[in-house]
């Protein structure tokens, strides 16, 4: 666009020395630069009112967890969509999910992507491979049970579940998911349940507490090892 307005906007050599049509010098090159600094302004805040993201250069992975086909009856035949569920995560502790519809299966793999970019949380891991507590999310008949493992477990969940944790970056996690199986009730119950994660250092600070308390009252770690792990926590 800016480059059009240079064509059109710019004078002859003989017109720029000129007088303008108010008397005035080089009016119509004066204002032919004025529009070509507010287009470089705009471009140059396009560039920095992108996605965080991509500018900073992080690689996401990207989990397509389920296409969908759906027809609609018009007058002369059907008209045929596709609906696209797709999950984004850092593999260090964000995550997200997002929805697409359009016409062709990559467009509405690309608007899913976007939107699963744009709703990504944060969620907080213990050690970087597992979850700090057991977890429960509901969301309409779907219901999904979060429990955290040692390590060399793995991810023990099918399904929809299984991409969310392997974009979140969580090595060792058991699952169970009662009801439903509809993906779209899955992965909103499993978000449902990783939203009430919470870690050790914010409970302590939330309750005016130290980490270690908190972690010695744990059946499965003595004295040394709490803190050890608050050292690491803090």
């Amino acid at each position: 666009m800016a480059d059009e307005i240079e064509m059109s906007g710019a004078a002859p050599e003989g017109e720029g020395r000129g007088r303008g049509p108010r008397g005035g010098r080089g009016g119509a090159g004066g204002r032919a630069g004025e529009r070509r600094g507010g287009g470089d302004r705009d471009r140059g805040r396009g560039r920095r009112e992108g996605n965080p993201l991509e500018a900073a250069g992080e690689e996401l992975i990207e989990k397509l967890v389920h296409i969908n086909r759906v027809s609609k009856t018009v007058k002369g035949g059907k008209r045929f969509g596709f609906a696209a569920l797709v999950v984004v995560g850092d593999g260090k502790g964000r995550v997200g999910f997002g929805h697409g519809k359009a016409r062709e299966v990559p467009e509405a793999i690309q608007k899913a992507t976007a939107a699963a970019k744009k709703a990504m949380i944060r969620v907080p891991l213990r050690d970087g491979r597992t979850m700090h507590h057991d977890g429960f999310g509901h969301f309409g008949a779907g219901k999904v049970y979060v429990r955290s493992a040692t390590q060399g477990t793995g991810i023990i969940a099918g399904g929809p579940m299984r991409a969310v944790f392997e974009a979140l970056g969580v090595a060792d996690v058991v699952t169970k998911s009662v009801g439903t199986n509809n993906p779209y009730n899955m992965i909103r119950a499993t978000f449902a349940a990783l939203g009430e994660q919470t870690s050790p250092k914010s409970v302590a600070q939330r309750r005016g507490k130290k980490v270690v308390d908190l972690l010695a009252r744990r059946g499965d770690v003595s004295a040394r090892l709490a803190e050890a792990d608050a050292e690491a926590v803090a």
